[in-house]
């Protein structure tokens, strides 16, 4: 994005607020603040783009978009980190993000009250409602005009055009009386325009969505929140790498200290926003022994269970081509034979090429010449996943490991175990998927087991023994530092974790500027 015209500000100023990430989480509380005339400058580790020219339609030179800084996994089930679940440069994770923006489900957010596993929220579905709508209106969701499992709700542009794979699932899933609908896509189907940004184009249907958007058809902080704050006065740092604080007697923070290249720098601040996700934000908090009174940072680690199904069809299914993902069906979501707690939603999905050369060796063991003919099959495969809940475990965690990375930083240890609950949803997920290939025509279908996301690690709650922060994002230890990203969530959700962070951006926002939140359009 540009960044020609910001204001900038000098380290010795002492601003408002230093915003560390321009993801999810950090870009729409950078221009609520901007707007409201605070002086703001965001630290973002990763480099700033030029999608006309750095994003391309090939995997192999978009790797520099994932964060691929080491990190050492542990557990009985260690997680794949890089391209599946982390991003950098300014924009974030949604530079490569899937854009699919389920909303979360009251009940998911109730989880222990309904099932007495997992953990519930401190906060109502009524308290993100008007934070959804809003953050769906700005940045321009595409949907169905009527939802089938929320009669109320009503998206500002139509559906994306349906793939091969989508039209699939909508076969398979009418087959077996399963509701299956187009999906909320963060991308625009039509010409879009809102204040404060230029307009948009619609999706041009290329299938690259995760090596970044050419046109900002997809939704990315850098075609929507950036930009509006930095036209009210925000400043954006790229290549700027925190790694540390100064505070006071009181503990409070004073600065930020960060490196840009080799030279070493800092700037001054009456508060600040950590926004660096479920792994960078407690590694940060640790190495610098900061808000852990609770020693709850680090804890209750946890990621979506993603298991994906895979199959042949007789007619092509060119699953390149189009938005990859552009059904959803939320009737798993409490699966009326479920022996788990929560439940799961459930995509289609496409994959390009490499991605896919991927899956396939470590999915179906395949080598030399057997991958090679799989391979070929290619233009005739296509797939559907769960997103699904997991449940917060506090033996699940990250630590710091003995080995430090790049930044001079210990690297990262994770952590992860699923349990039971995981295994049970996998295994009735895994059936039901097969019953939509099997009546959508696949022959040839096998598993792909995988993990989405990075969840927890700095949870909110009420109880500051049990919690890292409030219910708003605000450290129980230390009065001006607020975290806002998919760390402070207590439970995973079965929905897709973005849309939550953007609306919780917003709100933690609201509450530091001490504004009431918006009515939902459902509530007025």
């Amino acid at each position: 994005m540009n960044l020609d015209r910001m204001r900038r500000y000098a380290e010795t100023e002492t601003v408002d607020v230093v915003v560390i990430g321009t993801g999810a989480g950090g870009a729409p509380l950078l221009a609520r603040l901007a707007a409201a005339g605070l002086t703001v400058v965001a630290l973002e580790a990763g480099a700033n783009r030029d999608p006309a020219t750095e994003f391309v339609p090939d995997e192999a030179m978009s790797a520099d978009l994932y964060w691929m800084n080491e990190r050492v996994s542990g557990g009985k089930t260690p997680e794949a980190f890089g391209a599946n679940n982390s991003g950098v440069g300014v924009g974030g994770s949604t530079l490569h993000w899937g854009a699919f923006v389920p909303r979360a489900d009251a009940r998911d957010l109730r989880l222990k009250t309904e099932t007495g596993k997992g953990e519930d929220w401190p906060l109502s579905f009524s308290d993100l409602l008007p934070y959804y709508e809003e953050v769906e209106r700005f940045i321009g969701v595409s949907g169905p005009a009527n939802y089938p499992w929320d009669a109320d709700r009503r998206y500002p542009l139509p559906p994306v055009k349906r793939n091969a794979p989508a039209q699939a699932m909508i076969a398979g899933c009418e087959a077996l009386g399963v509701k299956a609908s187009d999906g909320p896509v963060a991308v625009v189907s039509e010409p879009y325009a809102v204040g404060g940004i230029p307009a948009r184009v619609p999706c041009r249907n290329c299938g690259y969505c995760h090596q970044g958007c050419r046109n900002g058809a997809k939704t990315s902080m850098d075609v929507t929140y950036l930009p509006l704050g930095l036209g009210h006065g925000a400043e954006i740092r790229p290549n700027s790498f925190v790694h540390g604080f100064e505070r006071d007697r009181q503990g409070r923070i004073t600065a930020v200290l960060y490196r840009q290249g080799e030279v070493e720098k800092r700037q001054r601040c009456a508060a600040v926003f950590l926004c660096a996700g479920a792994v960078e934000t407690p590694r940060l908090l640790l190495v610098n022994d900061l808000a852990n009174s609770s020693g709850q940072v680090g804890r209750n680690y946890t990621a979506h269970v993603a298991t994906q199904v895979w199959g042949t069809f007789d007619k092509p299914m060119r699953m390149n081509k189009g938005y990859p993902s552009a059904i959803i069906t939320e009737d798993m979501v409490r699966p009326k034979d479920a022996d788990f707690a929560g439940g799961y939603l459930v995509q289609s999905l496409g994959v390009v090429l490499q991605t896919w050369s991927d899956q396939v060796a470590r999915g179906r063991g395949l080598w030399g010449r057997d991958l090679v003919r799989y391979l070929d099959r290619y233009n005739w495969t296509a797939g559907i996943g769960i997103n699904g809940e997991s449940l917060p475990s506090e033996e699940n965690r990250l630590t710091l490991s003995d080995e430090k990375d790049a930044t001079g930083l210990p690297k990262p240890l994770i952590r992860y175990s699923e349990g039971e609950n995981e295994a049970r949803l996998k295994r009735h997920a895994v059936a039901f998927m097969r019953q939509v290939w099997e009546a959508a025509g696949a022959s040839d279908i096998w598993v792909l087991e995988r993990t989405a996301h990075t969840i927890g690690t700095c949870r909110m709650g009420t109880d500051p023994d049990r919690a890292v922060v409030d219910p708003f994002g605000r450290s129980f230890d230390t009065p001006n530092l607020w975290i806002c990203d998919n760390s402070v969530f207590p439970s995973s959700l079965a929905a897709n974790p973005a849309l939550t962070i953007m609306a919780l951006s917003l709100r933690a926002a609201d509450r530091f500027l001490d504004r009431a939140a918006p009515t939902a359009v459902g509530q007025a």
